[in-house]
């Protein structure tokens, strides 16, 4: 039995190189599909060589933009660091950022402050011009006792 073995391999090795390539598949049949496309899989296109560059160059357009909305916070806020906070408030005070950015969660951001106008006190010089009834005459106060 293992002399049989012995010898199919000693021809396999001693087989001239044109009956080995006769036992190979034939190259047309690996290549079922026509024009180019895969049969089986999931491919994804191909990208051009230039491709990367224009992606690095968006974002670094886009990271620089950033940097500086979130630098005026900073401002604004009297700070000289960039915070999580200022980045937050840049995106979310920016149309175009808030849109592209919607859906993103900044660790340590906060919120963006929102008071519900009818919460807020009402003016008091705004409403007696408004009005001229009598009950709305501002009371003035007695001077305190020392």
């Amino acid at each position: 039995m293992a002399d049989d073995d012995d010898d199919v391999a000693a021809k396999e090795r001693s087989a001239p190189a044109a009956e080995r390539r006769r036992r190979a598949p034939p190259a047309p049949a690996a290549m079922a599909a026509a024009g180019g496309e895969e049969e089986n899989g999931r491919y994804a296109q191909r990208v051009g060589s230039g491709a990367p560059v224009y992606l690095a160059a968006v974002l670094e357009y886009l990271a620089a933009e950033l940097l500086e909305l979130a630098g005026n916070a900073a401002k604004d806020n009297k700070r000289n660091r960039i915070i999580p906070r200022h980045v937050l408030l840049a995106i979310r005070n920016d149309e175009e950022f808030a849109k592209l950015l919607s859906g993103v969660t900044i660790a340590h951001g906060g919120v963006l402050p929102n008071l519900n106008p009818a919460l807020l006190p009402k003016k008091k010089n705004a409403a007696a011009k408004e009005s001229n009834t009598p009950s709305e005459v501002p009371v003035e106060k007695s001077p305190s006792k020392v």
